[in-house]
């Protein structure tokens, strides 16, 4: 499994297993599946609300702690007590601290994700967390919140796909030292039917989902997929051992059409409670 270094010297797996829209009552075994895949990197956030099922399957797996590392998030309408949400998550982890922690999402329009990272950086200064980031933060907001940081984001997490790139975003990002990690990476299925994907799929004998996963970690970006399906889920984490070429690499960029397929971050605000 490839992995990278992020900004503060933390070592995270590059391909990770998200548990965004999974049921509660099904995580625990869904997690159990991925971990014994062999994925040593899960996200979840408090708006999941499947936290706990997540610290169930890591206690469950026998795995020691250190080897897995556990991603969470702020929801939106608790940035104005991210300690108190932070200790609430952590507490339905089972955990005595959380690997990286995010604002979820900037919601411009309560302006307080300037003040919920200064209360992250805190919690980060206490060791609580091992590395801080964002989620769906454009460029403006990095700006806004780089202007009083005392710490720079080590990871932000935007919607990216091989049909929605965000390239001047992510180059900023990586310009900052901010490592890029894509969800919804293969456009919610949608970026699996082109006939670039299928055509490289044919040529390595992989499945459409590894080769557009193989696009990503050769672009560096830390990537997410999930899978509620036992097969699906080990499929998905073998792309980690497929290799495109130049050309298949190009190939897949081309499918850039700039359709998002979540909210637009500008003007988000839902407060996920």
């Amino acid at each position: 499994m490839s992995e990278l270094t992020l900004n503060n010297g933390v070592i995270i797996p590059q391909l990770g297993f998200g548990v965004f829209q999974v049921p509660p009552e099904d995580t625990q075994r869904i997690v159990e599946d991925a971990l014994a895949a062999g994925y040593r990197h899960i996200d979840t956030a408090a708006a999941y609300r499947n936290e706990a099922g997540v610290g169930a399957a890591i206690a469950a797996s026998g795995i020691p702690r250190a080897e897995i590392f556990v991603t969470t998030k702020l929801r939106n309408g608790e940035q104005g007590r991210a300690q108190e949400a932070f200790q609430n998550s952590r507490k339905a982890l089972g955990a005595d601290f959380v690997d990286l922690y995010l604002i979820h999402w900037p919601v411009p329009s309560q302006g307080l994700y300037v003040q919920a990272w200064k209360e992250l950086e805190r919690l980060y200064a206490n060791n609580q967390i091992r590395a801080i980031g964002v989620s769906n933060f454009l460029s403006q907001h990095l700006d806004s919140l780089l202007e009083s940081a005392e710490v720079v984001p080590a990871v932000n997490q935007i919607e990216l796909h091989p049909s929605y790139q965000q390239a001047e975003l992510t180059a900023k990002c990586r310009s900052l030292d901010i490592a890029v990690e894509a969800y919804s990476p293969l456009g919610q299925g949608g970026d699996l039917n082109g006939s670039a994907v299928t055509a490289i799929a044919r040529a390595h004998n992989a499945t459409t989902a590894q080769v557009v996963l193989a696009w990503h970690l050769a672009a560096g970006n830390i990537v997410i997929p999930k899978s509620a399906d036992p097969s699906r889920l080990r499929e998905n984490f073998a792309a980690s051992s497929l290799t495109l070429t130049d050309d298949e690499l190009a190939s897949i960029t081309a499918l850039e059409s700039g359709a998002r397929i979540g909210s637009d971050p500008a003007v988000a605000s839902f407060s996920q409670l």
